[in-house]
């Protein structure tokens, strides 16, 4: 029987890598500010070649985020950034931007490239084109349902990727809105990437909820309130072949990438060993994630359980 999906998930550092194949992942996503989008950690080259190293010494893949949106100022530095990436032996590439993958034609034509533009890939129509394009998968949007990720599976010929816990971005702008705000207010607010552990929130006293916002060289993003979990509810994509399962540690500690990296790593090989055995734990397999979960941060399924409305 074959392992079954990828396990990919996001370090927070290079120390991080071990112990996170330990626990069961078969990949990270890793990448610098300056070239992707709501990293969980920051790595620079240095970083970058050593996180690459680490994670080929334990037997992973290590891909390298550029999934930001670059304007025309920024397009030239893509060809030295590909070429560095592929020189370090990085896996592969996750893009957004159709200019990393004009880019990656000239600079680094063999380096395996993956189409996540975070929203946009929402049928298999859509993910076979940028396949025929180059891309090897597609990362599909976190804002279908259950039904949509099968049937895109289905019908793809492209890996499919999906993320199935974390906390997922609501809204994006290059604006540095908070910023602006804070200095309208007369008070100062330096933009850096230690904004993602001031714990800012934006409130809804409506619906009760606490939507987490920061400000990078991006610009501000606002993340979901909730954290999507799905670890009882695997079978279908399983059964479907689903390539690649995400977890994101985004504005979480490595010990609960970790913990819940090891936990789903426990019900992907318990299905795949024994269905049955899989069923009778659903229950357990989702007291034990919500165990760890931080105060005022619920699960819930994001849009798996969701009905399309046409």
């Amino acid at each position: 029987m074959d392992k079954g999906p990828e396990l990919l998930v996001t370090p927070l550092s290079v120390e991080d890598i071990a112990p996170l194949a330990e626990a069961g992942a078969d990949a990270v996503l890793i990448g610098e500010e300056a070239y992707g989008l709501r990293l969980a950690g920051e790595f620079d080259r240095g970083e970058l070649k050593k996180a690459v190293e680490a994670a080929h010494t334990a037997g992973i893949k290590a891909y390298v985020a550029m999934n930001a949106i670059f304007h025309n100022d920024q397009v030239n530095d893509l060809f030295d950034y590909l070429r560095y990436v592929k020189e370090i032996k990085g896996d592969a590439v996750v893009f957004g931007d159709p200019a990393v993958l004009m880019a990656a034609r000239e600079a680094a034509p063999d380096l395996p490239l993956h189409w996540n533009t975070e929203t946009t890939a929402t049928n298999w129509f859509t993910a076979n084109y940028w396949g025929e394009k180059g891309a090897k998968r597609a990362v599909l949007a976190r804002e279908i349902n259950l039904d949509a990720v099968v049937e895109t599976k289905e019908n793809a010929n492209v890996e499919i990727e999906v993320q199935v816990h974390g906390m997922t971005a609501m809204f994006q702008s290059k604006r540095r809105l908070v910023g602006n705000y804070m200095e309208y207010q007369g008070k100062s607010l330096k933009v850096e990437r230690r904004s993602k552990d001031r714990g800012m929130f934006l409130y809804d006293p409506e619906r009760d909820a606490k939507y987490p916002i920061f400000e990078d060289s991006n610009g501000t993003h606002i993340m979901s309130p909730n954290d999507m979990c799905i670890i009882d509810e695997l079978d279908e994509m399983l059964d479907a072949g689903v390539d690649s399962f995400k977890i994101d540690g985004i504005l979480k500690n490595a010990e609960y990438i970790r913990n819940v990296t090891a936990l789903y790593r426990e019900a992907i090989d318990l299905y795949r060993n024994s269905p049955d055995e899989y069923n009778e734990k659903r229950e357990d397999f989702l007291k034990a994630a919500e165990a760890l979960q931080p105060e005022h941060r619920s699960l819930d399924t994001g849009f798996f359980f969701k009905e399309t409305v046409y």
